[in-house]
């Protein structure tokens, strides 16, 4: 009797797989990575006149705000939103699988930490707009987003709603040219600040790309900046193990202080301040020699208090910081940290990593190499995505999806 039952049983697993492919290859936007739906205002699918399909989420958050037109995120062709029309054949497809199997929903995402709890709510950049970028920053006066990338102009500035403005500091090896920006920040007067590789320097524009200063003598590879409580200049020294502060006059354009804050780093990258306690997170990139096993993660935080103090670090054998390879951070407005994992394609809230850091996923689907995160003071969370070159934004409300676009 089993004999005769075990090809039905095979049957029954084989058609199981088989929905498990048509929902992830066919019923799902490659875009957000969300199942589509024929729910009015939710995830419909959109044929876009190339023959790819995205969902109707993503088509608003690719329309340029005024023109309304939009590029193919897979063959960068051009079209108008209203040149988009449903693709009925899926949304069928979605409702007759739904009739025979009416219990049968999306196959589960990978982990029991959920898909994340923030949204997409645009995207814009490109390549060509932007080559392969790697780093981002955000003006807290005019909420423009700046992004540094391998373009002609190394600098490219977007408004919020990501329109593009303008962009500054050609490629070359002068002064206030840039040859290999590698990270970017903005003072809260306004000035724009970039690290060089190229020239081992750190270059001060203001925010129309009118040169200011460079601090050329201090750095052997100078990667992540930042900007401190009192708007000094936080550097890391990728290459010296180090992390510098620099006090700038920026009216005048005249550095007042070099100081070295930290030393014996282990390739420091990343830096972030945190806004609401002053408190400094310094992330490491630990060499193969370096690292307690082998499949440990590489990466490791720091956690410093305003005056420098060590108050602790996190690694991959940290509850908190399980397997996470952490590439970007940055503070929210209450000072809950949150990271970039480049491996996985994930951004995550660690909490008060001081107190009791606790591991909530916000971004967990949508991301190929996110290389850059801010999160502005209206709880929009910025990631900058090296891997398909552009820059998008996450809210925790899906309707501002389509609140303005429709």
């Amino acid at each position: 009797m089993s004999e005769a039952f075990t090809p039905r049983t095979r049957g029954a697993r084989g058609a199981e797989e088989i929905l498990d492919e048509i929902y992830s290859d066919l019923l799902e936007c490659k875009v957000c990575f969300e199942t589509f739906s024929s729910e009015p205002r939710a995830r419909r699918p959109r044929n876009l006149p190339c023959g790819h399909v995205i969902c109707l989420g993503c088509v608003c958050a690719l329309s340029h705000a005024v023109s309304h037109r939009l590029e193919c995120p897979f063959c960068r062709k051009q079209c108008d939103q209203g040149g988009t029309y449903e693709c009925q054949v899926l949304v069928d497809l979605q409702d007759m699988i739904c009739s025979y199997f009416p219990k049968k929903k999306p196959r589960d995402r990978e982990g029991d930490l959920g898909s994340g709890v923030m949204r997409l709510h645009g995207i814009f950049g490109g390549w060509g707009p932007l080559i392969n970028p790697t780093g981002v920053a955000v003006s807290r006066t005019t909420q423009d987003v700046l992004v540094v990338h391998g373009g002609h102009e190394r600098v490219s500035v977007f408004g919020c709603r990501g329109q593009f403005l303008r962009s500054f500091g050609r490629y070359g090896h002068d002064s206030f040219q840039i040859c290999h920006p590698l990270d970017v920040a903005v003072t809260p007067g306004g000035h724009v600040v970039v690290t060089d590789a190229g020239d081992r320097s750190v270059k001060v524009f203001s925010l129309t790309g009118s040169p200011v200063a460079t601090v050329s003598d201090l750095f052997q590879l100078p990667w992540g900046v930042d900007v401190d409580l009192s708007g000094n200049i936080l550097v890391t020294d990728a290459e010296a193990g180090t992390l510098w502060q620099v006090v700038m006059d920026f009216e005048r354009g005249v550095v007042l202080v070099k100081k070295l804050m930290l030393e014996d780093l282990k390739t420091p990258r990343a830096v972030a301040c945190c806004r609401a306690s002053g408190r400094v997170v310094v992330v490491e990139h630990l060499q193969t020699g370096e690292r307690p096993k082998e499949d440990a993660t590489m990466t490791r935080l720091k956690v410093f208090s305003s005056d420098f103090v060590l108050l602790g670090q996190l690694d991959g054998f940290s509850p908190h910081l399980p397997g996470l390879s952490v590439s970007s951070i940055t503070f929210n407005r209450n000072g809950e940290l949150i990271v970039a994992d480049v491996q996985q394609g994930s951004v995550w809230s660690l909490g008060d990593v001081h107190k009791a850091p606790e591991l909530i996923p916000l971004v967990r689907e949508g991301l190929v190499r996110p290389a850059g995160l801010v999160a502005t003071d209206e709880d929009t969370l910025i990631v900058l995505d090296a891997g398909d070159h552009t820059v998008k934004t996450y809210t925790t409300d899906p309707e501002d999806l389509y609140g303005d676009k429709t």
